[in-house]
Parts: C-alpha cells; structure tokens; sequence
C-alpha cells in the first residue's frame, strides 16, 4: 500500500548522505572552519511523518533515547519555519529513526531539510528552494545540501554548492557503536586546518581524503578499528568527522559479500549512492 503526501501516513525520506572526502582550508575568525567536500545521498535513511496543526505548536510525538525533543533538528526546524513565515501553524512529528546519532551520515540534518521541505508544503508557504536552504543554514552547516537534494561539490562551511554527477556504486556502510562529537573534532588541536584547495579533477586522481580522520581514530578507538578492518576489504573512508566507515563496490551483491564479513559489535547496512535525494523525487511528483 501506498500514501499520498497529504496524508498522515506519508513517510517522507530523510537519507543520509557520505562526505567522500573533507578537507579543512581555514578557519574563519568567527570559529567556523572552511571546508571543501563532496556530498552524495544514500538510498537509506530516517522517515518523517507529519500531521499539520492549527494551533501553532509543534510536537514531536515519540521518543528518541539521546535527542531532546527541544534540541530535535527536525523541532527546531519547524519552529523557525513557522516563524518566518508567520503562518502561526503547528505540526505533530513523528520520526522513524535509522541513522546513527554522532555517526557522521547527516540525520539530524536531513531530518532537518525533510521537515522544511515537508512543511512548507504541507503550510502552503510558498518559500523557494534558495530561500528553504539559506533557512536551513541557520540550523546547520549540512543543511542546505539536503534541502536541494543534489550531489554536490561544497565549499565555505559547506553552504557554497555546485552540484556534481557522479558514478552511483553500492556502499557498505559499518556504524561502530559509538557516537562522534562534531564539536570535538573540529575542536581538536590536531586537526590539520590548512589543506591546499582542490578540484573535482583532484577528487577523481585520488587525490584527497578526510582529514577528521586521524583526529577521529586517535580518540574513538572503536572508530579506528572499524577503519583498520575495512581497509582489509578495499579504500575505506570515513564520513564527516564519523563515526561511520564506508567500503564502495560497483555490484550489490560485492557488497553485501563483504557485509557479511562485518564483526558482529559493529551495525552495518549496504546502500545505493544517489546524486538526487528520494526528496526530491516526492516534490517533482507533486
């Protein structure tokens, strides 16, 4: 059985997406890093169901273990959204949660995205594309990629974005049990604040990498042993700062062969890379 988008059942998709690689340029005096990175989306992710309200509040109606509901991305994004556009409507949320918190794959930030995009329809309140992702900015550097929906080369804080085609391979996906702070990471000491600027074509040499990386290893151990075993298996990276490791392969079956090699302390899932979110799809549909 399917669902409209109007109707309460209507689970809109909030996929994750890999950094394939994250180098950091600069830092900004306001204490935010320049970064250049590539965005690509995955066929799994988190599900959002909504229920408009006309009594302005917004609710989100099921726990989630770790994610205050008044510190919920997805809350926080409904209210602004509510606010700017002065429409004084609510919503009850409600959230399907597969992507790890702390697991560097965007959910919180995709769930973001999905809650505008949603809304605004959903509100009728007419805001454009451009106009969602510089709302987004302002709930998260990550944001905006989601809300556009495409694959992209990013720059700035990772708000600057030019959108890329790429080769879409099947990826393994290993989630240490552990959750990365961000905040942390980009804190460190340690982190190498001064990578040359690249191209595409530097992308596509081989040519860059993920410099949260040693940062990430050296204190989450369980990070590094992830890194370690998949290395075994093929090139593996780590997305965003972490703490999850992805292996490509251009079969599923190639992948879901590895899958099965995993460690049992470590969850895993085998994805399609996407250069247009399921997003997407759902507004043209529309």
């Amino acid at each position: 059985m399917t669902f409209a988008p109007f109707t309460n059942e209507f689970p809109w998709p909030a996929p994750a997406k890999l950094n394939l690689f994250l180098h950091v340029t600069g830092r900004r005096k306001d204490g935010y890093h320049e970064l250049q990175t590539l965005f690509q989306f995955l066929d799994h992710g988190d599900s959002l169901f909504f229920v408009p309200r006309g009594d302005g509040k917004v609710v989100r109606q099921n726990i989630l273990p770790g994610i205050d509901p008044e510190q919920d991305l997805a809350v926080r994004a409904a209210r602004l959204l509510g606010k700017l556009s002065g429409a004084g409507l609510g919503a009850d949320i409600r959230i399907e949660k597969h992507l790890p918190i702390g697991g560097g794959l965007g959910g919180g930030s995709s769930n973001a995205a999905t809650t505008l995009v949603a809304l605004n329809r959903l509100w009728n309140t007419g805001f454009t594309t451009a106009e969602l992702a510089d709302i987004g900015l302002q709930l998260g550097a990550d944001v905006p990629v989601f809300v556009r929906g495409l694959a992209s080369w990013a720059e700035g804080v990772g708000e600057r974005l030019a959108p890329v085609e790429m080769p879409e391979p099947w990826y393994l996906v290993v989630v240490p049990d552990v959750s990365v702070s961000t905040q942390e990471i980009f804190q460190a000491p340690e982190l190498k604040r001064d990578c040359p600027r690249v191209t595409l074509d530097d992308y596509l040499a081989g040519r860059t990498g993920n410099v949260c990386e040693p940062v990430t290893a050296a204190r989450y151990p369980q990070v590094k042993a992830a890194l370690d075993w998949a290395r075994g298996h093929g090139p593996a990276q780590m997305s965003g700062t972490g703490a999850s490791v992805f292996l490509s392969f251009t079969e599923r079956a190639l992948a879901s062969a590895a899958q099965k090699q995993v460690p049992a302390q470590w969850k895993s899932f085998v994805a399609r890379g996407l250069n247009r979110s399921p997003l997407t799809g759902i507004m043209r549909g529309l």
